[in-house]
């Protein structure tokens, strides 16, 4: 089976050819650098994150783009608001960016343009899209004319005319048209601006994407992503502006992630009901927020909540429970002398399972529901002590640690996963390690010698605490619940 991607300009899902054989093109938008990154952009990130490693798993060459908007009036007022410098407000929020979305696992992309850095790309696509009469430039601003593009609303099915009747005009505009878009801004007193053949300004938003788009991947390229907030009017104005000065079509398969919900209303922070990822950070582990992510096909909406996050960190902890155990099992075992390795995880049902899933639009909620069955007889094949199957052990665990990385998790020992949690849990409660231990060891001596009374007390301490005991064959084993 092919991989197929739910195409937003077709409104259905096509099977993936690339332009070229093996290669793919891909540029994705990435966040405006004015404040810190929120559960939202999270999504947006991990869903082409997951889409750049599973094509570098089927073998493709990937020239994956992400681009930072670091000039815009958000940045702008910002920069205004805190009185600091327009490009120290970018540089702090980028570094930030990184520092956040490294910790999700987000892989780094071929290239991460700034816009700042192509204002000649773009001054040159707007004189292109002036000398074709498919735009003007008025009193210092720059303009596309939408009615130089026949199929404006192609992407997002919007239609001109209902979007004429209920625009407003601006006291004072000077468009021709009120859906007309800026592709130059003239600058306003005290703004950075940059030199133009129509006066100093700076460039709007949409054709930031068109030049570095085409700078990187040309005229046309394979996949262009980004939130389906995104669709209109960004994307709509990226199509009718690189069609209008290259003639073609940009784009061949458009690809959109839906919205992180809380109580039925999309996350933003124009509706200020967003939680940063650092803020979520200090409760839950980057891993647990990106398997919740994952957990659902990335063109559903998903719900939000604290409830749903702690499932996560249950199904996260199982995961690595079962890794831990798995590796543990086949410790003594050298891999390279189990006659074709590589081969048999290529054919392990899982792998298979997973291809299908993957394939059929990227559906990570169906690959999570075959890791959790397939951790089952995992887990069921770990406690059989035939050591005849540890081979199949080896195997499994092999197939599944693939599948998990393509989604991103399982970068870490289940050693240090452990210990990551656990600091997480215990910042609220500031629990003392070594005094859990000792309290361990007290209950071990108090069974050792049959003082059931103070193994009990020990025991209902831990408790209290909000320590959770097992007794295995390896001794004692804690963790907070």
């Amino acid at each position: 089976m092919s991989l197929k991607l739910f195409n937003t300009l077709t409104r259905s899902k096509e099977p993936f050819v690339p332009l070229k054989e093996k290669q793919v093109g891909m540029y994705v938008c990435g966040v405006t650098v004015y404040d810190y990154c929120h559960v939202g952009h999270a999504r947006a990130a991990i869903v082409f994150d997951t889409m750049f490693r599973y094509f570098q798993y089927l073998g493709y060459e990937v020239n994956f783009i992400r681009n930072f908007t670091d000039i815009d009036d958000k940045i702008i007022n910002r920069a205004n608001d805190k009185g600091m410098d327009w490009q120290e407000i970018t540089h702090k929020y980028t570094v930030a960016f990184h520092e956040d979305m490294g910790k999700l696992n987000i892989a780094s992309p071929t290239e991460e343009p700034k816009a700042t850095d192509h204002i000649p790309e773009m001054l040159s696509m707007i004189q292109s899209l002036i000398d074709q009469n498919k735009a003007y430039a008025i009193d210092g601003d720059v303009f596309y004319s939408i009615k130089s593009f026949k199929d404006y609303g192609c992407l997002s099915g919007k239609n001109i005319n209902d979007l004429q009747s209920g625009a407003r005009v601006e006291v004072n505009e000077t468009k021709r048209n009120p859906l007309d878009f800026a592709l130059w801004k003239k600058s306003k007193p005290g703004e950075p601006f940059w030199n133009s053949p129509w006066g100093a300004g700076r460039p709007g938003w949409h054709i930031e994407c068109s030049a570095m788009s085409k700078k990187f991947l040309g005229d046309t390229f394979d996949i262009h992503g980004g939130g389906k907030d995104l669709v209109f009017p960004h994307h709509e104005n990226e199509i009718a502006q690189s069609c209008g000065c290259t003639g073609q079509q940009p784009v061949r398969y458009w690809v959109h992630n839906g919205f992180v919900n809380i109580d039925k209303e999309k996350m933003s922070k124009s509706l200020g009901n967003f939680f940063t990822i650092r803020e979520i950070y200090k409760k839950y582990h980057p891993e647990v927020l990106r398997l919740f992510l994952i957990s659902s096909h990335y063109r559903s909406p998903i719900d939000f909540s604290e409830k749903n996050l702690d499932d996560a960190t249950k199904v996260l902890t199982r995961f690595y429970e079962g890794l831990a155990g798995a590796r543990n099992k086949t410790a003594t075992m050298d891999l390279k002398l189990v006659p074709d390795f590589q081969e048999k995880i290529k054919n392990h049902p899982l792998t298979k399972k997973f291809e299908v899933a993957m394939n059929d639009d990227l559906n990570t909620a169906v690959v999570m529901a075959h890791m959790n069955e397939e951790l089952k007889n995992l887990n069921s094949a770990v406690k059989d002590k035939n050591s005849a199957n540890l081979e199949e052990v080896a195997v499994a665990t092999a197939a599944w640690e693939t599948a998990g990385r393509i989604l991103g998790l399982f970068f870490l020992t289940p050693e240090e996963f452990e210990k990551e949690l656990f600091e997480i849990k215990n910042r609220d409660l500031g629990l003392e390690v070594s005094k859990i231990e000792q309290l361990i060891a007290n209950r071990n001596a108090a069974r050792q010698s049959k003082n059931w009374t103070e193994a009990d007390r020990c025991r209902d301490d831990l408790v209290q605490m909000g320590v959770l005991i097992e007794d295995t064959p390896n001794g004692t084993e804690w963790k907070l619940k």
